[in-house]
């Protein structure tokens, strides 16, 4: 047997041992993604006629958005992320995945903990926290089911035959590490009996907000992005020392950003916080600029397919990081803050950049590890174009008329009612863009839900087969 079959078998095992795990990771994290946009566009609603959910106090804005908010980062992007996180594990080990029951039993959990979190807040039960709405008892499954695919994940990159560390895993890695330690700390700090009181609250959870939406989503998008760019080019990774040099800096840097200019804390905290954005966006730079050296005269047709969302994904992660990040300068703070421009980076953030990558490395990845193509191909790459261009139509509105309607506050003659007034012709746009965006899950729910029934009815098949087969006896001579 040559090298090249034993190199097929060994990836077939591989994706073997993954398919039931991130199935069970996949499906929940889009039917989760649908919900999520669907309780957003509730929420939007609200502005375009208040009166619409007045008699439903479940769906007001304060309730549907911060649940399609959690939806989105718990439903769909951390489930998924994690899933793709041990499909590559064992790959880059070269071995099938360790503990593999123990993903399903994990992604089970977690999806538990979503819908106890989702039905806390919809019912008013939200610890009020952004972010962190979650109660105690979904915080404590989402903690625990965390740490079981933790246990997987790192169970396969110590059994790894390839004993040679890549970029991807300092990301994913340290996404791993990132998650436990900023979620389990900001849960112990807000989330226990005796919570610290005042604006000691609010410091605790900028901090969380900005590991989560800064960190962990570059940590995460930027690791898989590294994973399959190289693959998918067909040329190894540029500049790996440019890659250690952007990690080290966007961990160290990225972790002291968040703390808003106007904020009422110590000088120091915001002076440190803006120091650290503007540091911040040397990674940034650094990160994206290999992302594009390694695609640059790739030879690879890009039509909807899975290139096609992570290439838009990495420019997504420079574009909204750079916003995020000049939100901390004070100059702009003072006309951006308590305004719909902050909404359009978080929703540029999740969507445009880990939403992009995590559907193209799902599409990547559920080919290999089914064994058989995408029931709808044709979905797929609608999916493409209906999520970036409703991303886009999403996300720049909200942009736009959050400029205008920080001018507008900035001006002491011009009232409060009129100043928010001036953002409802962008927010008409912007509800168009997220009904795109969620076609284009739907276009992903669609597939992944045909591609999970029809192995079920395979399952089921071979079970009545080996049922049904008659008994072989052996002959008896006389």
């Amino acid at each position: 047997m040559n090298p090249t079959e034993n190199k097929t078998i060994c990836s077939s095992e591989i994706d073997v041992s993954c398919r039931v795990p991130l199935l069970a990771l996949f499906g929940g994290a889009a039917l989760w993604l649908v919900l999520g946009l669907a309780l957003g566009i509730a929420a939007m609603l609200s502005f375009h006629k208040p009166d619409m959910f007045a008699d439903c106090p479940v769906l007001n804005y304060g309730h549907a958005q911060a649940a399609a908010n959690d939806l989105l980062l718990y439903g769909f992007v951390i489930p998924a992320a994690l899933g793709v996180i041990l499909w590559i594990f064992a790959r880059l080990s070269q071995s099938p995945l360790a503990l593999p029951i123990v993903p399903v039993v994990a992604a089970n959990l977690w999806h538990v903990g979503v819908l106890v979190g989702t039905i806390s807040i919809l019912l008013g039960y939200s610890t009020g926290h952004p972010w962190l709405e979650y109660p105690r008892g979904a915080s404590v499954l989402l903690f625990a089911a965390f740490m079981l695919v933790a246990v997987s994940a790192v169970a396969t990159m110590g059994f790894r035959l390839n004993r040679e560390l890549y970029p991807s895993h300092w990301f994913l890695f340290a996404a791993l590490l990132w998650f436990v330690w900023s979620y389990g700390t900001a849960n112990l700090f807000l989330v226990c009996n005796h919570p610290p009181r005042g604006v000691v609250q609010a410091v605790i959870d900028w901090w969380l907000t900005n590991n989560f939406l800064f960190v962990w989503l570059a940590l995460a998008g930027v690791g898989i992005a590294f994973y399959f760019l190289p693959k998918i080019a067909g040329k190894p990774l540029a500049s790996s020392g440019y890659a250690l040099f952007g990690f080290f800096t966007l961990v160290f840097f990225g972790a002291w950003v968040g703390i808003p200019s106007g904020a009422p804390v110590p000088a120091w905290l915001p002076t440190v916080s803006a120091f650290a954005a503007l540091l911040s966006i040397i990674p940034v730079f650094a990160l994206g600029i290999i992302a594009r050296k390694t695609v640059w005269g790739a030879n690879v047709t890009c039509f909807g397919g899975p290139f096609c969302f992570i290439r838009f994904g990495m420019l997504s992660f420079v574009a909204a990081n750079l916003l995020y990040l000049g939100e901390f300068c004070p100059r702009a703070s003072r006309v951006l803050d308590f305004t719909w421009f902050n909404v359009g980076v978080t929703q540029w953030q999740l969507l445009g950049f880990a939403g992009m990558i995590l559907c193209g490395a799902i599409y990547e990845i559920l080919p290999r590890v089914m064994n058989k193509e995408l029931p709808f191909t044709k979905l797929a790459k609608l999916n493409f174009f209906l999520f970036a261009g409703g991303t886009l139509l999403f996300v720049i509105p909200l942009l736009i008329g959050g400029v205008e309607q920080g001018m507008k506050l900035r001006d002491a003659a011009v009232p409060f009612a009129d100043a928010s007034a001036v953002a409802l012709k962008f927010l008409r746009i912007s509800t168009t863009g997220q009904l795109l965006v969620l076609l284009g899950a739907l276009c992903l729910l669609l597939n992944i839900l045909v591609m999970t029934i029809q192995w079920k009815l395979g399952l089921v098949k071979c079970v009545i087969a080996a049922v049904t087969a008659p008994l072989k006896t052996s002959e008896v001579k006389s």
